[in-house]
């Protein structure tokens, strides 16, 4: 028998995280953000020692990683039974993650990691090209977006609420164009998967796209 697989594809501050989360939680299925998990190789790596040059070594760093993700209020990673959440957002692990994401030997091993994430009862897969390149044949496919408006007037208020000074239109211009960035490039493009359970959720509340998504598995 087949482990189902739903995936949750969409635009950066769509609500993809918060509602996969919560879906994971409620249907009691395992999770997989897989934008966690160049960055979590990358922290790997600089554990390891490993020259950022060393492809060989590299590979080897990550079919060894072992990875757990814990789906509380907030996303918690775990690498190798350690908690490395407070890690991930760092400057030295985003330019580790470049790096190391440009080599196509090191996206090969990843995405079969991520594969492997498909394991009983069933899998929520939230990320970019989950339902279009990691689980293409996954049974139920949702793709889930806002208006760059509203998707940064969301951002802004969460820098508000946390005490950072922001600025709403230059959040807009910098959605936009990590929009733009993401549709064009060449591999795993950001796309509406075949397929795929269009969901905007520009005037939706979180709690009713989670309804919507549980409702569509059951």
């Amino acid at each position: 028998m087949t482990v189902p697989v739903l995936t949750i594809d969409g635009p950066s501050g769509a609500g993809k995280g918060t509602a996969s989360r919560a879906v994971a939680k409620l249907l009691n299925w395992n999770y997989l953000d897989s934008g966690s998990i160049y960055r979590s190789l990358a922290i790997a790596v600089l554990q390891s020692n490993v020259d950022l040059d060393n492809v060989a070594e590299i590979c080897q760093v990550a079919n060894a990683m072992a990875l757990e993700f814990e789906c509380g209020d907030e996303l918690v990673v775990r690498l190798n039974g350690c908690d490395i959440t407070s890690q991930l957002a760092t400057e030295t692990t985003g330019n580790a993650a470049s790096i190391i994401a440009a080599y196509p030997e090191v996206r090969s091993v990843l995405l079969q990691k991520q594969k492997d994430f498909q394991q009983s009862p069933g899998l929520v897969a939230d990320g970019r090209d989950m339902g279009s390149v990691v689980f293409p044949d996954a049974q139920f496919k949702v793709y889930l977006t806002a208006s760059a408006e509203e998707r940064a007037l969301r951002r802004y208020k969460q820098l508000i609420e946390k005490g950072i000074d922001a600025n709403l239109l230059q959040i807009t211009r910098e959605i936009e164009e990590r929009d733009r960035r993401d549709s064009e490039r060449a591999t795993a493009p950001l796309i509406i998967p075949q397929g795929a359970h269009v969901i905007d959720s520009s005037t939706l509340t979180i709690q009713q796209v989670i309804d919507v998504v549980v409702d569509l598995v059951r």
